[in-house]
């Protein structure tokens, strides 16, 4: 299959396609974000699922504190769980313990987390799956990461080796517990290396589905910095084109041509692995909400 003579739908069909895509879209929040806003449940679709972002130094109170006012609220919670920044199987013990008791969580994002130093006992999201504490607390869904565009702090030498067996080991995980899995991507600004990289899983045997991440309407000077703290690969060029494009500095980027292309390739690929998408609101909670809302809509979908 050619990538780039794949999409040719009529703007209609796009339409229903990407809504489509976008009707089981997760979105994430920090705990000093929802802190700051009172009417959260009304954002968003209950039953939405809200991943709850550790940045780090975060405090475990404010965590679950959060974890809890999702779930309250209607929505299915889902926080981060890096692995880098816990010192001890004790500590991780108590983190998924309070998410479920006090939090109301059964999800989580488990990840490796971004510090290059290891704190404690663990240094990726298998070594956390595997102290089986998820299970222990009745965690049924766990996410992980995935890596269309490869990670270079993971593979130093520019290939995919590592990231590659990291796939490999988690649908083992996958196949030998009764976890429901998924990968959710890096936010990216190019379809063709989300397509190219899921249908190379395809072939390697791989079957967990796909959740694609994507940056939320933003200003492309803030896209711009996050892209590069982020690490984001080569659809990182896509901002820079359109950085050269004077015009576009002063409007909000949004993210509907890449995603319009993945829905296109979902829509006409039966056996593929991309399920869903996932919106980071790097240019702020209530705009994504309002971008996700307003293309899953009715008019969107006539």
């Amino acid at each position: 299959m050619k990538i780039l003579n794949f999409f040719r739908s009529s703007p209609a069909a796009e339409s229903k396609e990407l809504a489509a895509f976008l009707s089981g879209f997760s979105i994430e929040v920090m705990p000093k974000t929802l802190a700051k806003i009172d009417d959260f449940a009304g954002l968003l679709p209950k039953g939405t699922r809200v991943y709850v972002a550790h940045i780090e130094g975060t405090p475990i109170d404010d965590m679950v504190a959060t974890t809890r006012r999702l779930t309250e609220d209607g929505f299915n919670a889902m926080p981060h769980v890096p692995a880098r920044w816990i010192d001890s199987r004790a500590t991780l013990d108590t983190w998924v313990r309070r998410y479920a008791e006090e939090g109301g969580a059964r999800q989580a994002l488990v990840l490796a987390g971004g510090a290059r130093k290891v704190t404690g006992d663990f240094d990726s999201s298998m070594s956390l799956l595997e102290t089986g504490l998820f299970d222990k607390y009745g965690f049924d869904r766990l996410h992980v990461a995935g890596h269309p565009e490869g990670n270079r702090e993971i593979d130093t030498d520019d290939s995919n080796r590592i990231v590659d067996d990291a796939v490999r080991w988690k649908q083992d995980f996958a196949d030998r517990t009764d976890a429901k899995m998924a990968m959710v991507t890096q936010f990216v600004f190019d379809a063709k290396p989300v397509i190219e990289w899921e249908q190379r899983l395809r072939k390697a045997g791989i079957r967990l589905p796909v959740h694609v991440g994507v940056a939320g309407p933003a200003k492309l000077q803030t896209l711009l910095k996050f892209a590069v703290a982020c690490g984001v690969g080569p659809s990182y060029a896509v901002l820079q084109k359109r950085a050269k494009d004077v015009t576009k500095l002063v409007k909000p980027f949004e993210p509907s041509d890449v995603l319009a292309q993945i829905a296109e390739y979902r829509a006409r690929t039966p056996d593929t692995l991309v399920e869903s998408a996932h919106i980071f609101p790097l240019g702020g909670i209530r705009q994504a909400s309002e971008y996700a809302r307003g293309m899953t809509s009715p008019e969107a979908k006539a």
